[in-house]
């Protein structure tokens, strides 16, 4: 049976150009290169300059992510921005993407599931795309979290990183079974009475601020490796596949022990996980887009292999997606 998947056709990234490494972190705040690297694998991240707000990322990354699927902006007809660290509380970046990338008028918003965003964001676009609604649609994970650091708690402004990825999503025919291109499964979830555990303290409607990411470190840890794994399991019975099927894990980079830990209870082949953390840190929402575009450009993800993402996020949010590049 013929059926219309949503799928893949380009990916792009863009990372700010200064890197902050571990040392010099440490000469703002109590840590060292060696505490970092211990527990979260981390040795650089990137941060956005003063006049570089997350739109500018998203749309660097959205030119690259066209180019690579042979599109322009003038047939971009849906653009979805995940994203928790918008340029304003509105207009969408989204908005401001159209206009930067001087795309037509279109479908435009932003997806606001912290670092679950992209999964979400790519959820979404496949009910537009696989449904008709959209035939070349943008889905960009971008974020410039050091904005949302209090640089004197070590333990959390050590983790978080600034940077965009995006993917141009189309439709392609496919015959309804595990072969086809395109997106195959999804499971998604959020567990609001977790919010304490990851959030940040301010708002439009509570502080007037934009406030200070807070976390309970030991907590999300726990919850991230069990609750990860089931939404694997989930995502892997609604697309048919089994777990051992999948060519690429692309998680999201939060912590290199999160990634092992999940990678650990599911048997999962540690050669088969794409790991970006060092480099680039926790970019939230474009975590999983910069390393899904890392591992294509240097060759190890190859178009029809079959890859599986997933992410946890403030929320708390979390979920998972197969598809087949």
């Amino acid at each position: 049976m013929s059926v219309i998947r949503s799928a893949v056709t380009g990916v792009g990234s863009f990372l700010p150009e200064q890197v902050v490494t571990n040392a010099d972190l440490a000469q703002i705040v109590d840590t060292s290169d060696a505490w970092i690297q211990e527990r979260t694998g981390i040795r650089q991240r990137h941060k956005a300059r003063d006049d570089q707000p997350t739109s500018d990322l998203a749309v660097a990354a959205a030119r690259k992510a066209l180019a690579d699927a042979g599109r322009t902006a003038a047939e971009v007809d849906l653009i979805i921005v995940a994203t928790t660290t918008p340029d304003m509380t509105f207009p969408s970046v989204a908005s401001i993407v159209q206009r930067k990338l001087g795309a037509p008028t279109c479908i435009g918003f932003d997806v606001q599931a912290v670092c679950s965003g992209f999964v979400y964001a790519l959820s979404i676009a496949d009910g537009f795309v696989a449904r008709g609604m959209a035939r070349c649609a943008l889905v960009i994970g971008a974020e410039e979290m050091t904005r949302l650091m209090d640089w004197t708690d070590r333990s959390t402004c050590v983790l978080f990183g600034d940077g965009a990825g995006c993917v141009v999503v189309e439709p392609r025919e496919g015959q309804g079974t595990k072969a086809d291109q395109g997106v195959l499964g999804f499971a998604l979830r959020c567990d609001g009475t977790k919010t304490d555990l990851l959030y940040v303290d301010g708002g439009p409607a509570t502080t007037g601020t934009v406030g200070h990411l807070r976390m309970a470190g030991n907590q999300v840890f726990r919850h991230a490796v069990v609750n990860i794994a089931e939404a694997i399991t989930a995502a892997c019975a609604a697309a048919g596949i089994e777990v051992a099927d999948v060519d690429w894990f692309v998680p999201h980079q939060a912590n290199q022990r999160i990634i092992k830990g999940v990678g650990d209870r599911l048997g999962l082949d540690e050669n088969k996980v794409i790991s970006t953390v060092a480099l680039h840190a926790n970019t939230s929402a474009a975590s999983i887009p910069l390393a899904l575009d890392a591992a294509i450009r240097d060759g190890r993800i190859k178009r029809g292999d079959l890859v599986l993402m997933e992410a946890m996020g403030g929320g708390l949010t979390w979920g998972a997606c197969a598809f087949r590049l």
